[in-house]
């Protein structure tokens, strides 16, 4: 069974988000793992429960730690831009960036000490090349908001967008191979189309499993 087809099938009716399964579905039972921008620790817990991994999370706000640890898992907080540089190589077996790529300074120095301190980095992310996103900037002038975008361009923390594209073509720039991808559509199913620019048009989301080339 394929990746989007175990995250589909393991999906409730009510999952808004789609991207946590279809990650955790890339995530070998087991395996030990570390989530950079944890947030509220859904990640982990699912990963937890389903995979029985050594779930690890270093999140930024104070809020999100505390309630992390109050609900019994292992986060610390930290800074991705600068907090990745602590770790020592191969600490890891699966570095996971969620929804968290387009708040980062340094996105490609995230990535790169994602790969150096794991064997494999998933990164998911808005796809900024959308074409409703297109439509928004093109015909109406303004910075777009869309449910994946939900915060106007003056509040929002976002700071680097980028495209799906985008994103393939960093991961080529420092080596990465890209062992699975995925694009999601405006209700979180994977795209049944397969092509760079179809992804890129059409997906509302990315999700793409990265290990190092050597």
């Amino acid at each position: 069974m394929s990746v989007a087809k175990e995250a589909a099938a393991a999906a409730p009716e009510t999952t808004s988000r789609v991207d946590l399964l279809l990650v955790a579905a890339m995530v070998e039972p087991n395996s030990r793992v570390l989530d950079v921008g944890c947030g509220d620790g859904a990640l982990l817990r699912l990963l937890a429960d389903e995979k029985g991994v050594d779930a690890r999370g270093i999140e930024l706000s104070q809020r999100g730690v505390n309630y992390c640890v109050a609900h019994g898992l292992s986060v610390i907080q930290g800074d991705a831009d600068t907090d990745l540089a602590e770790y020592p190589d191969d600490s890891f077996d699966y570095v996971i960036l969620s929804q968290t790529l387009q708040a980062t300074r340094r996105p490609r120095v995230v990535i790169e000490h994602m790969l150096r301190i794991g064997r494999r980095a998933i990164v998911s992310f808005p796809n900024f090349g959308h074409w409703r996103i297109r439509a928004q900037v093109a015909f109406g002038g303004h910075m777009p908001v869309t449910r994946q975008l939900p915060t106007p361009w003056y509040e929002t923390p976002n700071i680097h967008f980028c495209t799906i594209q985008d994103f393939i073509d960093l991961a080529q720039a420092i080596g990465a191979r890209i062992e699975h991808g995925v694009a999601l559509d405006q209700f979180g199913k994977p795209l049944a189309y397969r092509g760079r620019w179809i992804w890129n048009l059409l997906g509302e989301q990315g999700v793409f499993l990265l290990t190092r080339k050597n």
